[in-house]
């Protein structure tokens, strides 16, 4: 999965429990990767799919600690199915959608400020996210909340309306004014999830908010192509990549 010419470092990995301070909330587990090597490193926090810290979000992980991250995916499911890892066929999915629609916008709030705390006890001095799907949601919400250095979206669906809990009572894409983070939306334009009118209000959102950002849209590409299209693929980490280590032409206001 790495992208780029440059070597990646050695990583070690380790499960974790992250302390969630709401009251309803059980200590969350989480995947944690980083170098393997002394220094102080900036974090970048991994929002799952709805198929939970499964093995692509840990691999997710794997490449960002060898880019040199300190990278930690939540498990946004702990109140609900903790530790739970859906197959990727019809059934897991199913049943992922049952847990997505379990999520509320307060506790998955709560679950990213316990999540940025955590990595900041580490020493990590800044703190960014990356999200997949469900996981992007994720991420554009934790933007408008969280004081982050920069988030990359990957896919990330149910923005426009309130069809989910993470998205009420107001849709999320209507927070956009609050995001401080520069931002890189990934999209594929075949997208079955969010339609090419909904990717329009995306982008409209954030360049009329005059957020600091990339909407990039492949062409001939579906959801999730950042497990099934290497080409595309290489060249969304080397965006994020430039993204999460302060390469500001990237993140410009288009």
């Amino acid at each position: 999965m790495t992208s780029g010419s440059a070597r990646p470092l050695p990583i070690r990995t380790e499960r974790v429990t992250v302390p969630v301070g709401a009251d309803d909330a059980a200590p969350m587990g989480g995947y944690l990767a980083r170098p393997d090597s002394p220094g102080v490193f900036p974090a970048v926090l991994v929002a799952m799919e709805l198929f939970g810290v499964d093995s692509h979000v840990r691999d997710v992980c794997d490449h960002l600690a060898g880019l040199g991250f300190v990278a930690l995916a939540p498990d946004f499911h702990h109140r609900t199915d903790p530790g739970v890892e859906l197959p990727r066929e019809p059934a897991g999915r199913e049943r992922g959608f049952e847990l997505l629609h379990l999520l509320t916008r307060d506790q998955v709030l709560a679950d990213v400020g316990a999540s940025i705390a955590y990595v900041r006890a580490l020493g990590s001095p800044r703190v960014g996210m990356v999200g997949l799907s469900m996981g992007g949601h994720i991420a554009y919400l934790a933007a408008t909340e969280f004081d982050l250095d920069a988030v990359a979206v990957f896919y990330g669906g149910w923005l426009t309306g309130t069809e989910i809990p993470l998205s009420r009572p107001e849709p999320t894409l209507a927070r956009t004014d609050r995001i401080t983070a520069r931002l890189l939306y990934l999209i594929g334009a075949d997208d079955h999830v969010i339609s090419p009118a909904e990717q329009q209000q995306i982008a409209s959102a954030l360049k009329e908010a005059g957020v600091r950002h990339e909407f990039v849209v492949y062409p001939d590409r579906g959801h999730g192509f950042l497990g099934t299209a290497p080409d595309t693929a290489a060249d969304a980490w080397s965006r994020v990549d430039a993204l999460l280590k302060g390469d500001e032409e990237g993140a410009a206001v288009n």
